[in-house]
């Protein structure tokens, strides 16, 4: 038995993802594959650090460790040959407020900014929350996300576009966009003069035999106007420690993210995200690889599952992520049906589609992060609302 089959009661723990069901849809009894954290307990390595912190009792300001600095550099090197220096590194509470941060020291009040659509919903809140020109580009889709970079170059100059914002995986669609891939939106975007912001939060969940590339990576010049966002908190676990990095190698770029986060006042971090971190980082590595086993096997049960009880619906297996797109368009319902039929009569709370773009309508994202358990328990239910 895997550890990952531990069923844990996440249930009045003030969890996003259990304890927020029966407010928002007056149910008890429903099944959250939704919000993109796991059902695990973190490595315990991580577990082992808060608790000999804890032991101490006394929790006051922190300083950042160089201990935490060589965690992250060491990850990335031996992980993702990433060559990362420590005074490239900067910290932000979350990718998120990073993406927000971004917006505002890269951009000026109705500049406009690119997405993909489908993409992660909070890529647009952060353009339009902070009064910038949201620009979208549909991805094709065939068996999987491709970029049309004919469309994204036409809406770069029709639009002025000053700032890209790419989700490498992509979520919700799983791709690892290949090094050509990342070479051609890079080249695009040199062109034209755009900056570009990589949210690589799942740059750890991946599964063989593809491989990812960070986008600084993809060509050495790309640096000189790109920064990259990450976390350990989506590849652990540890969505609540609330700390993630921003690399950023040009100066001029660095310089610029610095002088807004300190006039929000957003240069402090958690101390159990220092903490949290630097022992996923240096503690992590085995609990992952079985983790990823674990994951991959829970994506062809899904897969195999709607290949032959729901066949209509068509699924993405994903090359990165826990996370799964389906779609449901065959059954010609709406958006708000589709929603309201998984909720009420599935009794699963999937993500709607149409929260990621226009192109995600008649879809649903459904987290397999998951003991295999719940996962088929998950699947039944919805199985036995379409049949």
């Amino acid at each position: 038995m895997s550890q990952f089959d531990q069923v844990i009661d996440r249930k009045k723990t003030q969890s996003v993802k259990w304890d927020t069901l029966e407010k928002n849809y007056h149910q008890k009894d429903l099944l959250p594959m939704w919000v993109a954290d796991m059902d695990f307990k973190a490595p315990e390595a991580v577990r082992s650090a808060f608790n000999s912190y804890l032991e101490k009792g006394v929790f006051g300001y922190s300083i950042v460790p160089d201990s935490l600095y060589d965690a992250i550099i060491s990850w990335q090197k031996t992980r993702h040959h990433f060559a990362i220096k420590k005074e490239e590194i900067l910290f932000n509470s979350g990718v998120v407020p990073s993406l927000a941060l971004s917006v505002q020291a890269y951009t000026d009040p109705g500049d406009a900014v690119l997405i993909h659509d489908p993409v992660y919903p909070p890529f647009a809140q952060v353009v339009e929350d902070n009064n910038r020109k949201l620009v979208r580009s549909n991805l094709f889709t065939d068996d999987k996300f491709m970029m049309d970079y004919d469309n994204m170059e036409r809406l770069i100059q029709e639009e002025d576009v000053k700032l890209f914002i790419l989700c490498n995986p992509h979520n919700p669609g799983g791709r690892v966009w290949s090094k050509k891939e990342l070479q051609d939106v890079g080249n695009l975007c040199r062109k034209y003069h755009v900056t570009v912001v990589s949210d690589e939060i799942h740059q750890d969940i991946v599964y063989q035999p593809e491989t990812f590339t960070t986008f600084q990576n993809a060509d050495p010049s790309f640096k000189d106007f790109s920064i990259v966002l990450t976390a350990a908190t989506k590849t652990f676990n540890l969505a609540g420690i609330k700390n993630s990095m921003v690399f950023i190698k040009d100066d001029k770029l660095r310089q610029a993210f610095e002088k807004i986060q300190k006039k929000n006042h957003q240069d402090d971090i958690n101390t159990f995200g220092m903490i949290g971190t630097q022992a996923a980082y240096e503690g992590g590595k085995e609990w992952l690889e079985e983790l990823l086993t674990y994951l991959k096997e829970n994506v062809e049960i899904t897969y195999q599952f709607f290949q032959s009880e729901l066949p209509n619906v068509k699924v993405s297996k994903p090359e990165a992520t826990y996370l799964m797109w389906l779609d449901f368009s065959f059954y010609q319902l709406t958006d708000k049906q589709l929603e309201k039929k998984i909720i009420n009569e599935a009794k699963v709370v999937l993500n709607p589609g149409i929260s990621y773009g226009e192109k995600g309508s008649q879809h649903m994202r459904i987290n397999i992060a998951c003991p295999r358990s719940t996962l088929k328990e998950g699947l039944q239910r919805i199985a036995a609302a379409f049949k």
